[in-house]
Order: C-alpha cells, then structure tokens, then sequence
C-alpha cells in the first residue's frame, strides 16, 4: 500500500496487487471493458483500496479515457455485473489456508442530476479483494496508456501478469503449465480446448499485441512430450528502443492490427507457422 500511497499523484502508472495482477485465481473472469473498469477503481482508489472507505469517480472522467467505450449508466450496469460475479482464490500455502472472495461489495451510479453530465460512480471492494491488497507485499506497476490501449481480454490478463515479474531481479522468463497458463488468460472450461486453437485465438494474438504497445518484448517457447504440449517458457526483455512504441501509441487504433501484421513481430514455432501471420489472423494483412 506505501507503494500505491506513493504512486498516487502519478497518473501514468497504476500499482495493483501482485496477486490480483497474476490472475492465476481469478475465477469467471470479466470482459475487456470489464476489466479496464476495475483497473480505472483501483488507480482512483490508490493507496486507500485495502481501507473500508467507499470510493467514487464521476462518469465524466470515466468518458475522458481513450481506450474506454463511451459508456452511460445503462452500459455500466452489465460490467458491475461481471465485476460481482468474478471471483479471487487466495491460497496461502504458509498459513495452510485458502479463502474465496470477491472483488466488490457493492456499487452504485447516481444519475440524480444526470441532465447536467453529472453522475456519481461510488463502490466498496470486497473483503476479500482489501485483506489481499493489504497483505501485499509484491505488486506490480502498470503503464495506463498501454493498459488501455489494448483491444482484447486476453491481451489485458497476460499483460498483468508479466508486469507483476519484470521488476524481479535475475527473473526473464516464467514456466506455465498449460492449465496455468489457459487460467492466466481466464479461459475456462470447453473454451478453446484445442491447444492449437488456444495459441492461435488467444495466446499469439496477445502476445503480438503486448510486444507492439507495451515496453517489453515477449517470446514463448512450446515444451512438449512427445506429440503433446505440456507447458510454455515465456520470456520478456525491455524494449532497447521506445521511439516506435511512443508513436504507436500516438497513432490512429484503426489500422493498428494490419500494422501489427506488416512489423513481422516474430514469436517462436510452433506459435506460428510460416504462413501464418504473427497477429494470430487466418486471413493476409
């Protein structure tokens, strides 16, 4: 929480939890516009997200974020759903306990004076969301600008997660078991149950994404038994040069896929093939 307290006037940064940012116990995990709502919570909430306080933010503030849809009260409604429905598995090992929780109390949209553009968004996190920032003492540091810039669920999620293990010192790169790996992304159940249909809908499409607009460079590498994948190496290293990401970053979202697609952006076999594009698209650029 010192380090969130820390960060709070610094508007590019948002410091989350780094068992939140890892996401390998989020259960039902949100939406895109979903999960880019609660990081927005967390970065106004700061350095007071463990306390029992109520939070609030103004609809008009939330609009003035690129990235976000133009959202009203009705629009908001669904995502608070999703927000109430996720879940947070917290294992502690050294305490030989695991708790459930969410990551809300409750919210509220006061649209009482909603003719002048002023509607009032307020919540409380849930219990078990606060214990967990709380007792934190990892965290990881995101930059706001890439964090909303990005265009999918899965793209967010990994993002997360490996902001949360770049600032470990001699840590470049992390082992996931498939199943690890698949919950990291919030895929669950039948979805992509194909490991080829998950690296190509999922995994390489975030990847490519993440490498594009944020200030890392990741690479995975598939470990298999025989004919069978068992886990993924993925790698990260800071990017030499920040030119091309700050104009990027700078440029018009539309076209952003194609541009993705013509940069090349090389990602180890068997995550592509020769034919196929680094964006994860069946179809040319």
């Amino acid at each position: 929480m010192k380090v969130a307290s820390d960060r709070d006037h610094d508007k590019t940064k948002t410091v989350l939890p780094a068992e939140y940012a890892r996401g390998l116990h989020i259960k039902n995990a949100p939406s895109l516009q979903a999960l880019k709502l609660f990081h927005l919570m967390i970065a106004s909430a700061g350095g007071r997200m463990a306390e029992d306080v109520r939070h609030d933010m103004r609809l008009a503030d939330l609009k003035r974020i690129e990235g976000m849809n133009n959202h009203t009260k009705e629009s908001l409604q669904p995502l608070f759903e999703e927000l109430n429905c996720a879940l947070l598995v917290y294992d502690e090992p050294e305490k030989k306990r695991w708790s459930v929780g969410g990551f809300l109390d409750h919210a509220t949209v006061e649209y009482l004076h909603e003719d002048t553009g002023d509607t009032l968004i307020s919540w409380y996190f849930g219990r078990m969301f606060k214990l967990m920032a709380g007792e934190s003492d990892h965290w990881a540091i995101l930059d706001r600008q890439t964090m909303f810039h990005l265009k999918s669920r899965y793209s967010v999620l990994l993002f997360q997660h490996i902001a949360s293990l770049t600032p470990l010192t001699h840590v470049t790169s992390k082992k996931f078991t498939i199943p690890e790996l698949r919950s990291v992304l919030g895929v669950s159940g039948d979805t992509l149950s194909r490991f080829s249909n998950f690296t190509q809908r999922a995994l390489t499409p975030a990847i490519a994404e993440i490498n594009q607009l944020s200030r890392f460079t990741l690479t995975a590498k598939q470990n298999r038994i025989g004919r069978k994948a068992v886990s993924v190496e993925i790698s990260w290293a800071p990017k030499e040069d920040s030119m091309p990401l700050k104009k990027e970053l700078k440029s018009h979202s539309a076209g952003r896929k194609t541009r993705r697609c013509q940069s090349a952006l090389k990602i180890d076999p068997p995550f592509a093939s020769k034919t196929d594009p680094p964006c994860g698209r069946k179809r040319p650029c």
